[in-house]
């Protein structure tokens, strides 16, 4: 893994080769929303210097690899909806995804951006600018 740009995207070497991937169905607080400097901080300490494995789903429309991102050994897309530092992003989980179950454990524990009664998904922020 070579460097983090937020909470849900990141650039790995791939056969000497940077790619820019979005994790799959979460979406994470932009840095000028708060808790989005955490939730950088949060996937950066699960996935930075750390071998990274892709389950890929595909590609974006700005061109980034869709995936499952797992660095040593540890789901960072449900790691980062559990420590409340990223939402499921609904309109592309699946509905029986269990990011679901872990937001709403994460959601009733007040952890991360949870803390905030009144946190605006990440969707809503970037209509509202």
């Amino acid at each position: 893994m070579v460097s983090v740009h937020d909470g849900d995207t990141l650039t790995v070497l791939v056969e000497r080769r940077q790619v820019k991937v979005r994790l799959t169905d979460i979406d994470a607080p932009e840095l000028k929303q708060p808790f989005g400097t955490r939730s950088r901080q949060s996937l950066a300490e699960l996935c930075f210097g750390k071998e990274a494995s892709l389950d890929v789903r595909g590609q974006d429309r700005y061109q980034r690899t869709l995936a499952t991102v797992t660095c040593a050994g540890t789901d960072a897309n449900a790691e980062q909806v559990r420590r409340g530092y990223a939402w499921t992003y609904t309109r592309y989980a699946r509905a029986n995804s269990p990011l679901i179950a872990i937001q709403s454990e994460a959601r009733s524990a007040h952890r991360g951006l949870w803390a905030d009664s009144a946190a605006v998904a990440p969707w809503d922020w970037r209509r509202s600018r």
